[in-house]
C-alpha cells in the first residue's frame, strides 16, 4: 500500500454542520437525559470524507457553503488537514446537528435545515466548481441540500461533471438522491435504509437490496455500493473484462463505540482505492470495508493509524463475484 502517493480530490459539502455529540447511558425520550461527555466539531458528510482522505494522504480541496458567523472550527480543521479551502461564505451561521450516542452504540440524530443559499452564492460556487474541474478528476458530493438549492440544480452539476469525464462519488438521500441518480454519477453509496426509502419498500435481506440496486444499474450508473452495516458491503460494477458483477465483503466483528461517520469513511476508502493505480476491485473493497470497520471502533472521524487498517483488511471476508446480465 503506497500511502505516500499523492492524489487530488474535491469534496463537496453543500450543507455542512457543526456536530454536537453527546454520550449517555440511554436516551430517555420525553424526559431529562444526562450526557456524560460531549464535543462540538466541524462535520458534514463531505467534510468527514475529506478528513479521512487527508489522513490517508490525499491532496484535498473542500468546497460548498459555510456560514460566516461560526466558521472558526471549520477553518481550524481545514488548516490541520492542510486542505485547500474553496468554501463559499454565506450570511448566517452554519447549522448545528445533535448526535446522541448511547452506551449500546445506538445513535439518534437531530438534524437542522441549514443556511439559506442565495442565487449569487450559487453562481459563485458554480464558477469555482467548474474551475476546479479543470485540474481534478475525482469529486465526492455528499450530504443533504440547504435551502436555496433544489435537487434538480444539484443533479445539473453532477451531469455536467459527468459530461466532462469526471468521476463523481455521490452519497445523499431522499429527493437529492432521486434527482442525482438521473445525472449519471460514477458511484453511489446508499445504505440499506436509504435504498429502501428510495424504492418505496422494505428491503429486509441482502438479496432484496441486491435486486433493488441492480434495478438502479439500468440507469447507467457504473458503480453501486450498498452498505449493510455490520452485515457488510455489496458492490456492483464492471470487472477488468467489462463484465457486470457483484462482489461482497464482510467486516471483522468489532467492538462498536459509535457508528457516526462510518458511511462517510466507507466512501473515502472507495475513493482512495480508486485513486491507487494498481488496486483491483477486491483490494479496493476490502480496504474500504476495513477502514469503515475501524471507524465504528472509535470516537470521531479520521484514521489515527493506517497500520491498523492494514491489519483489519486481512480479516475482511470477500465472497466470490457473481456475474449479472446488466450491461
Amino acid at each position: 500500500m503506497n500511502i505516500n502517493q499523492k492524489s487530488k480530490v474535491v469534496t463537496i459539502t453543500l450543507n455542512p454542520a457543526l456536530d454536537l455529540t453527546g454520550s449517555l447511558d440511554a436516551l430517555s425520550v420525553g424526559s431529562v437525559s444526562l450526557v456524560s461527555k460531549g464535543s462540538l466539531h466541524a462535520a458534514g458528510k463531505g467534510v468527514n470524507v475529506a478528513k479521512v482522505l487527508s489522513d490517508l494522504g490525499a491532496e484535498v480541496t473542500v468546497t460548498g457553503f459555510l456560514g460566516r458567523d461560526n466558521e472558526e472550527l471549520f477553518c481550524q480543521l481545514f488548516e490541520e488537514m492542510k486542505a485547500n479551502d474553496e468554501f463559499i461564505r454565506v450570511d448566517g451561521a452554519t447549522r448545528i446537528n445533535v448526535k446522541l450516542v448511547e452506551q449500546d452504540g445506538r445513535v439518534s440524530d437531530i438534524n437542522f435545515p441549514g443556511v439559506d443559499v442565495s442565487e449569487q452564492a450559487i453562481a459563485e460556487f458554480e464558477v469555482r466548481l467548474f474551475e476546479l474541474a479543470k485540474t481534478h478528476d475525482f469529486f465526492v458530493l455528499a450530504g443533504s441540500l440547504p435551502k436555496g438549492i433544489s435537487p434538480e440544480r444539484c443533479a445539473e452539476w453532477i451531469e455536467k461533471l459527468h459530461q466532462m469525464g469526471k468521476k463523481v462519488l455521490f452519497d445523499s438521500s431522499r429527493a437529492a438522491l432521486a434527482a442525482g441518480l438521473e445525472a449519471y454519477p460514477w458511484l453511489i453509496k446508499p445504505n440499506d435504509e436509504e435504498l429502501s426509502e428510495f424504492v418505496g419498500r422494505e428491503l429486509e435481506t441482502p438479496e432484496a437490496c441486491q435486486q433493488a440496486a441492480q434495478d438502479l444499474a439500468q440507469k447507467g450508473i457504473e458503480n453501486i455500493v450498498v452498505s449493510l452495516g455490520s452485515k457488510g458491503v455489496m458492490w456492483f460494477g464492471k470487472n477488468d473484462q467489462e463484465q457486470a458483477e457483484w462482489i461482497y465483503s464482510q467486516p471483522p466483528k468489532m467492538n462498536v463505540v459509535s457508528t457516526v461517520g462510518a458511511g462517510d469513511t466507507l466512501v473515502a476508502g472507495l475513493c482512495w482505492g480508486h485513486m491507487q493505480k494498481d488496486w483491483d476491485r477486491s483490494h479496493i473493497l476490502s480496504f474500504a470495508t476495513a477502514l469503515s470497520a475501524l471507524a465504528v471502533s472509535q470516537v470521531g472521524v479520521g484514521v489515527p493509524n493506517v497500520e491498523d487498517v492494514k491489519e483489519l483488511q486481512k480479516q475482511v471476508t470477500l465472497h466470490n463475484p457473481i456475474s449479472t446480465n446488466v450491461q
